[in-house]
Formats: structure tokens, C-alpha cells, sequence
């Protein structure tokens, strides 16, 4: 595991981004674990996080142009990841889109710098990928090229059919999909902390029921 892997999951732990109990997801199953990344609901740790995301998007094995920030979660990553990403040398223009177009003023439904190039996707999560999809579609609309995806946690969970969530925007789309850590970085994490025993066995078993490969 990656160093600011593990690091990331402990700070979403310290944050209570990251909680565990008995939570029903979208699908109906009942999960041990919870991702709120509503909960980053401050500069401190929209900062931090942020320099996660600059972290695994600097070690991604592809090329972009520029960033893209689906409303509504994706508008404050995308504006904190920018930033983050020239901290480390890399000034990157980035834009979002607003849910409804607006006709006047300069109009449109994209605010910031236009869309062209090859056009780097940021969101929280991938659940049954709407995001995506709709973020693909503008972003072809516009003549750019979407060139991946970048989310902060891979639940590596089958979707509707054996695929997970990211499996199947890679095989729709053709893009990667990137995330700052995944179900087994924060497997990983449990074994290693004391007093976590509990929580280990309860993710390890909805893995095995609902889980799938890396691969």
C-alpha cells in the first residue's frame, strides 16, 4: 500500500468521513462502512483532502489537459484539486457545469475555462455512474476528449451485474478510472490498527459476498 494511501484512510477515519455500523446503500445491501464525503465540509479538511487528490492524480499513467468537476459534488473538488495540483508545479485550467443552462449573462452550461483537450474527470465516488455518463456525453459535446476518471474511494463492489462500479465505466467508456484508495487499502488499514478486529471481519465478509477482483 502506497503511503498517502494509508494516510488517506486514516484521515477519513479521524474525520468520521469514513464510519462503520449497518448502513443500506443505493442497491439494498446492507454495508458495514459508509463514505460521506459530504462531510468535508470545511478548509481545513477540503485543503487536505484536496492534496490526496493531487497525489493520486500526479501518479496516474496517463496524460490530461485539464479538469472537469461534476455539479454538484464534483464543482469544490475540482476548484481545491486545481489549486492543489499547482502547489505541486502543475497549473491546470479546470471547469464544471451547471445542472441547468443558463441564457444569459455569457450563458451555456460550463463555467470556467472551455472544454478541449483531453479532459481529466473528477467526482467523489462511482455508484451506478450517472456522473460519468452525463460528464462523457458533455464533454464530447464540446469537441474535448474524456481521458479518465478520479474519485477518492474504489468500494470494488459489483454493480448489476459481475463488474464493479469502476469496471464498468472502464469497459463503457475506454477511460481508467483512478482512485486515492480502494476497499483493500482500507482492508489493509484495519489489519494494521489495534482494536479494529470487529470491523475487519464485517468488511471482509461483505467482500466476500459482494466483492470483485482489482482486475
Amino acid at each position: 500500500m502506497q503511503d498517502f494511501r494509508q494516510d488517506f484512510i486514516r484521515f477519513v477515519i479521524e474525520r468520521n468521513v469514513l464510519c462503520f455500523g449497518e448502513f443500506k446503500t443505493k442497491a439494498g445491501r446492507l454495508s458495514p462502512y459508509f463514505f460521506n464525503t459530504g462531510l468535508f465540509n470545511d478548509g481545513a479538511s477540503l485543503r487536505q483532502l484536496s492534496q490526496f487528490y493531487a497525489k493520486a492524480i500526479l501518479s496516474a499513467p496517463f496524460p490530461f489537459d485539464m479538469l472537469f468537476g461534476p455539479a454538484y459534488k464534483g464543482i469544490p473538488l475540482v476548484a481545491a484539486i486545481a489549486v492543489a495540483l499547482a502547489e505541486h508545479g502543475r497549473n491546470l485550467p479546470f471547469s464544471f457545469n451547471r445542472k441547468e443552462a443558463k441564457d444569459h449573462g455569457e450563458g451555456g452550461a460550463i463555467v470556467g475555462a472551455p472544454l478541449s483537450g483531453r479532459v481529466l474527470i473528477v467526482d467523489d465516488v462511482i455508484s451506478a455512474g450517472t456522473s460519468v455518463r452525463e460528464s462523457v456525453t458533455l464533454i464530447k459535446a464540446h469537441g474535448a476528449v474524456p481521458c479518465g476518471v478520479v474519485i477518492a474511494l474504489d468500494r470494488q463492489e459489483r454493480g448489476t451485474g459481475t463488474l464493479s462500479a469502476t469496471q464498468e465505466v472502464t469497459q463503457n467508456y475506454a477511460i481508467p478510472v483512478v482512485s486515492i484508495a480502494t476497499l483493500d487499502d482500507m482492508i489493509g488499514y484495519l489489519r494494521q490498527e489495534p482494536g479494529m478486529a470487529q470491523k475487519l471481519e464485517a468488511v471482509l465478509e461483505y467482500k466476500d459476498r459482494y466483492g470483485v477482483s482489482a482486475d
